[in-house]
């Protein structure tokens, strides 16, 4: 169910000036929202199997948010105590004319309460924007990549552009960026491989997070049967290296670990296994501006009106203020029941 709480007219060019000691975002639960996940796309250049179907139905352009559209929504959340801002799609850097957001977010990350500004992305287009990427302030990058083995990666992506990945990564390191890889560990596919991920990633001095596969979309079918916990996962990694857990945090749900011998950080994310919403501080806004409270549940609330309004700074917080108020104490992802999704929609119409 999407909730559209306010109903508003088109804009007719007003723009309101941002207000001060706006009351901070807490939810019914009483945690304290500090991160923003945005989605500027729906669209990818990939078809990852557990992300989207092949024949992926996007949605119209003019349902999606332009860019003005866009930095209302940051300024609202950086007024209200957002302080890490993740684009995502998607994958964000197929928007057309993509950097010319990224600039004006930099901008904002100099003038308003937003401390860091992050991307998810899978590297295919960071040897054309990893310079412009490091130049507007966007310094840290997750990178979506689940194997080391082009025929796999043909397989998963269902796309044969393992070496654009790669030197999407070589472009993004070489300019600066500081890389996370996110893995998602999957049975029989790519279980096996983690070791020499890891090794990789450490080789590199990226950090890395594995992530369990979640029952999101409709029609993503076979999911137990891809399911690998992250529990025995680890168990595995620990007969093999020396583990010691660490305080560090990115703001994000990764639980992070020391590898003695390689000396790099791996984080495990294990929404199914070993539930982390307690801590719970991000809320997702979709392309279309409908804000998703919790990745494992389907309702939300349609911020699209109140951004299109006149007054679009008091429509917006209005809308907010009822939205916290409806953020569940956690998800309602199972591992029993992974074959029948906990939402219908896919992971790239959510934003990662």
């Amino acid at each position: 169910m999407a909730y559209n709480l306010i109903n508003t007219t088109p804009p007719q060019g007003k723009k309101t000036p941002l207000t001060t000691g706006e009351k901070p975002l807490i939810d019914s639960s009483g945690r304290t929202i500090n991160y923003l996940r945005l989605s500027v796309t729906d669209r990818c250049d990939l078809r990852c199997s557990y992300c989207m179907p092949e024949r992926m139905k996007f949605l119209p352009k003019n349902e999606v948010l332009n860019f003005e559209e866009l930095e209302r929504l940051v300024d609202v959340f950086a007024s209200r105590g957002v302080r890490k801002l993740r684009i995502t799609g998607g994958e964000p850097l197929v928007r057309k004319d993509i950097v010319k957001l990224l600039e004006k977010l930099g901008e904002k990350k100099q003038n308003s309460g937003i401390h860091e500004i992050a991307l998810t992305t899978n590297a295919t287009l960071l040897t054309k924007y990893a310079e412009d990427l490091q130049k507007f302030g966007i310094g840290r990058i997750n990178i979506s990549l689940d194997t080391l083995n082009k025929e796999m990666f043909k397989t998963l992506t269902r796309r044969d552009v393992f070496d654009d990945v790669m030197s999407g990564i070589h472009a993004a390191k070489k300019a600066g960026l500081h890389i996370k890889i996110n893995t998602v560990v999957l049975k029989d596919s790519n279980e096996k491989e983690i070791p020499e991920i890891v090794i990789w990633a450490h080789e590199n001095e990226f950090d890395i997070s594995l992530i369990e596969l979640m029952p999101m979309g409709e029609g993503m079918a076979h999911r137990s049967r891809d399911f690998s916990s992250l529990k025995d996962v680890k168990t595995r990694l620990e007969q093999q290296w020396k583990l010691t857990s660490e305080t560090f945090s990115t703001g994000g749900p990764s639980r992070y670990y020391r590898v003695k011998e390689t000396g790099g950080r791996i984080g495990f994310i294990s929404p199914l296994t070993d539930n982390f919403c307690d801590g719970c501080n991000r809320i997702r806004v979709t392309c279309t501006g409908m804000l998703h409270t919790c990745l494992g549940h389907e309702g939300g609330i349609d911020l699209k009106p109140a951004v299109r309004s006149d007054d679009w700074l008091n429509n917006t917080n209005e809308m907010l203020d009822h939205a916290l108020m409806l953020k569940p104490a956690k998800h309602n992802f199972e591992v029993s029941k992974l074959d029948t999704p906990s939402t219908q929609r896919t992971m790239s119409v959510t934003g990662g």
